[in-house]
């Protein structure tokens, strides 16, 4: 299929579109109804709050547009296991393996997605929301789309409780606002604990320079060691700092630039533990 023709059924798939419409009324009501109510859009602290949440939700919507629209990355046709690393035994995932759907060679960390019916490079997980898998070439934009909305979150529920301790009580009890500030209370809280548990989840991740899929193995394979008196360390980890690097790149000026992925290589090979040693 034609790579637009792909990105375009992406984009005008349903979870995608409802993201993108819960971002518009997210920004929608915290500039135009709790900013403007609580501090006046007139006014500097008013215009200020408005400035930086604009910044947030465009970064945000930048950033998950940059996730649906790259590609995770895809084994190149060429590619062969390199007879050395199919004999090390920190490259047992896949290296030398090949996938029994694409019937081709799978680099290290390689894992078929389902959904896209193809092996994705360092396969994190395939997301509903963004519709696309996450791999190897779009993991930072991920990662970078669900920091910048953990931000945007929980400055428009800082926004939305201001703007309600505000109100006076007795105007608000059994009107319709009432009921608008409960459901709206409730999506924002929820939004807001969800993405930092993403977040948080995927900064321990990058910590450990690990995959959800590796994150699971790795437990299974803990326990297999466990059982023959060994002890198991994920191979890939190879210190915080380097790991970090890997990922959102050696600048740190450009670490929360989703676009800055200059020091990605080919995807399939990486440094492991037994390098170092």
């Amino acid at each position: 299929m034609n790579p637009k023709m792909v990105k375009a059924k992406r984009c005008l798939s349903l979870p995608v579109l409802a993201v993108f419409l819960l971002i518009i009324f997210l920004y929608y009501t915290t500039i135009f109804i709790f900013i403007d109510y609580w501090l006046g859009l007139q006014t500097s602290s008013g215009i200020f709050n408005a400035s930086i949440f604009t910044l947030l939700a465009f970064l945000t919507l930048f950033s998950f547009f940059v996730c649906v629209l790259s590609d995770p990355g895809h084994v190149p046709p060429s590619y062969l296991p390199d007879v050395e690393d199919t004999s090390h035994e920190s490259s047992k995932d896949n290296a030398g393996k090949k996938c029994d759907k694409c019937f081709a060679y799978k680099p290290p960390r390689t894992h078929h997605c389902r959904v896209c019916r193809r092996c994705v490079l360092k396969m994190d997980h395939h997301c509903l929301w963004i519709n696309n898998c996450v791999g190897y070439w779009n993991y930072k934009a991920f990662f970078v789309f669900a920091l910048y909305a953990t931000i945007a979150s929980i400055h428009s529920t800082v926004l939305f409780l201001c703007c309600v301790l505000q109100k006076d009580r007795d105007t608000v009890k059994g009107s319709s606002l009432m009921i608008f500030y409960v459901m709206y209370g409730t999506i924002v809280t929820g939004m807001t604990l969800t993405l930092l548990t993403l977040s948080g989840w995927h900064v321990y991740l990058i910590l450990q320079n690990m995959t959800t899929i590796e994150y699971y193995e790795g437990k299974r394979a803990k326990w297999l060691a466990a059982k023959s008196g060994k002890t198991y360390r994920h191979p890939f980890n190879v210190g915080a700092y380097t790991n970090i690097t890997s990922i959102l790149g050696p600048n740190m000026l450009k670490w929360l630039c989703p676009t800055a992925v200059s020091h990605l290589k080919d995807g399939v090979s990486f440094p492991t533990i037994r390098d170092n040693s």
